[in-house]
């Protein structure tokens, strides 16, 4: 990468100091200093609001733990390599992270956001095991490219602009969120009722509103195909950009003849699917299906019947945690009798219409804020990619420079 002019490139330990943690946990959490772990950043600081566990000067003393004063730069040695925070009061580290104290000529604020782009290089020196490690001289071998300090703060400013925005936009998006998961348990259980509707609910089963049955195996000979008559999709494709709450595009495509060799049965609009196996099932995310469709043997369909809106066996479904219903064993898995199984209240057909209209309608607005959210993120990273290698340069006032800044310019 290019030097801009005026600008300066240095491995990271050439203008930080480094601060390595003590090899020792701590025996008891009974301070009041942090003690930081790679989940404990959550945010732009630290400690943040989630803060689990604090330790005494004694123990710091007892495991040979090293304080990180504040300002400290800190990122992730091992596993999430590129995650970064700043050290807003003294902390202390466990041994999966690493901490830089600048220098005079390097603000900590930029430090924090280069060091976010920075995830590749770490990637590329980290110990190829199967969890990803630096050691301390990996860790201060990553190289910075920074320009004189009032740049580097005024590009900070700019930055800070859109992690304001961004932090609002998550809180708008978790409150929208808590509120839809507060109406779903008021909604679908009965305690709260639209007006226009009355009577009793009848007391049934998941099973007597849906049919469940899983996926088929897909040969890797019919894989990788981006034109079908039938859309053939993994776990993997709840994730794509447009299926957020319908699938509406997939990886994979096959021809009618293909599913009958593979003896793929489609699964019919209007069905509902879910991770049936593995980690993925843990996230209890579901989709509905906007045509026929085959689905892989990792997932599993919830087809609605007559007595059961598609809309509303969705919502309903969104509100099952299948950590409950998860086999013993190594990989997570649920059977389609225990989810058959399921006590559930159920109005009439029209008053599940109603109810799903109205929380399809917080659904909206959930994924309105959560692309928001995402063009924010975007904007940020081109920006970040912009400013913190000079391409584009950034105008410093002259009352911003101080004396002795002008001079070294």
């Amino acid at each position: 990468m290019s030097v801009p002019e005026g600008w300066e490139k240095h491995p990271i330990g050439k203008i930080c100091k480094s601060i390595v943690p003590g090899r020792n946990k701590p025996k008891s959490f009974d301070g009041t200093i942090p003690w930081i772990t790679t989940p404990d950043i959550q945010g732009r600081y630290l400690p943040s609001k989630a803060q689990r566990n604090f330790i005494s000067e004694t123990a710091i003393k007892e495991s040979g733990a090293k304080i990180v004063p504040a300002g400290g730069v800190v990122i992730a040695a091992v596993g999430e390599l590129g995650l970064t925070a700043i050290a807003a009061e003294p902390i202390v580290l466990n041994q999966q992270l690493h901490a830089f104290i600048c220098t005079d000529n390097i603000y900590n604020e930029y430090l924090a956001y280069w060091l976010e782009t920075q995830k590749p290089y770490m990637d590329s020196v980290a110990s190829k095991t199967t969890i990803p490690y630096m050691n301390k001289s990996n860790c201060e071998s990553i190289p910075v490219i920074f320009p004189l300090l009032p740049e580097q703060k005024k590009i900070v400013r700019i930055l800070s602009t859109w992690d304001r925005a961004i932090e609002v936009t998550e809180k708008l998006l978790n409150n929208s969120q808590q509120q839809k998961k507060a109406l779903m348990q008021q909604l679908l259980t009965g305690k709260k009722r639209l007006p226009g509707f009355s009577g009793e609910w009848k007391i049934g089963y998941l099973g007597d509103i849906c049919s469940f049955k899983g996926g088929s195996a897909f040969k890797e000979a019919y894989q990788g195909k981006n034109k079908g008559e039938l859309p053939f999709i993994k776990v993997s494709d709840m994730n794509l950009p447009l299926n957020n709450v319908y699938i509406n595009e997939a990886n994979n495509w096959i021809s009618a003849t293909e599913a009958k060799h593979m003896k793929a049965k489609p699964f019919p609009k209007g069905a509902v699917v879910f991770a049936k196996v593995g980690a993925a099932l843990l996230l209890n995310r579901r989709r509905i299906l906007v045509r026929d469709t085959v689905i892989d043997n990792n997932m599993m369909a919830a087809i609605p019947s007559i007595y059961s809106d598609t809309q509303y066996l969705y919502q309903l479904m969104q509100m099952i945690d299948f950590a409950k219903f998860v086999q013993e064993g190594a990989v997570p898995s649920v059977n389609q009798s225990d989810l058959a199984r399921f006590k559930i209240h159920l109005p009439n057909l029209s008053e599940q219409q109603a109810i799903a209209s109205v929380l399809s309608t917080a659904d909206k607005e959930i994924e309105v804020l959560e692309q928001k959210l995402g063009c924010l993120r975007q904007e940020k990273k081109a920006l970040m990619q912009q400013l913190l290698t000079g391409k584009r340069r950034v105008k410093v006032d002259e009352a911003e420079v101080p004396e002795k800044e002008a001079a070294r310019a």
